[in-house]
């Protein structure tokens, strides 16, 4: 990472001890490991975004995964919600490779920036409405260094209720009644496209609440709306 604004967000980020409970979490897990990982170093602190500085696609995401980014220090790496994203992402152009194993596997972000609403791993996936709102203006920081980037995707009900928080807070004139989350669903907000998918959790997955067509559709309406040219992707 070379923009300067970014890796100072990332070092205030990876530092981050505002909420102790997720700090005792994430620090237990990294402690204990999954004994599929137990020879491995676990990250064990907040993730940071990851992506291209030049970001005309934001995704957003609920939360790492104890297992995944929790582990591996990368949104969306080392688990199988991140094979799903990375992989689709990888046939709309945005990524350089369709797998997503560590941070040194060489993955390249073109055009496109990850992060998530909350930046610690959370107990069940579900932090408190407390923990949100501490982790809130790092993403709103995000905000600010991509305010050029047209489209946002939001993964999930939990992201796309953030982001419309954040949004309306930020003075944005966001329609009422507040747009209901579902999967494609779109909302103009300020000079920001807000689309939410389904989350590829493997309870979406598994199940074929989400399937990968359904997927990729998003990504290509992405692409459209952020006017990606094919040379960017």
């Amino acid at each position: 990472m070379t923009d300067p604004t970014l890796a100072a967000l990332e070092r205030e980020v990876t530092a981050c001890r505002r909420c102790p409970r997720l700090v005792e979490w994430r620090e237990r897990v990294a402690r204990e490991r999954r004994a599929a990982f137990r020879d491995e170093t676990y990250w064990g602190r907040p993730v940071p975004g990851f992506g291209d500085p030049a970001a005309r696609l934001l995704i957003v995401g609920l939360a790492p995964a104890a297992h995944g980014a929790n582990r591996t220090g990368r949104m969306f790496t080392g688990d199988r919600s991140g094979d799903w994203l990375y992989r689709a992402l990888h046939r709309a152009g945005f990524a350089s490779q369709p797998g997503s194993t560590g941070r040194d596997d060489g993955l390249v972000l073109r055009a496109a920036w990850v992060t998530a609403a909350v930046r610690c791993a959370p107990p069940a996936n579900k932090p408190t409405a407390g923990e949100r709102e501490r982790c809130r203006g790092y993403l709103e920081r995000e905000l600010d260094i991509f305010a050029g980037a047209p489209v946002i995707v939001a993964l999930g009900g939990f992201a796309f209720a953030a982001l419309l928080r954040i949004l309306r807070g930020r003075g944005e004139v966001v329609p009422r009644p507040a747009p209901r989350f579902g999967h494609g669903v779109e909302v103009e907000i300020g000079r920001h496209v807000l689309i939410g998918s389904y989350h590829p959790s493997q309870q979406n997955t598994f199940t074929g609440t989400l399937t990968e067509s359904m997927f990729d559709a998003i990504w290509a309406r992405a692409a459209e709306l952020a006017r990606v040219p094919q040379s960017r992707r």
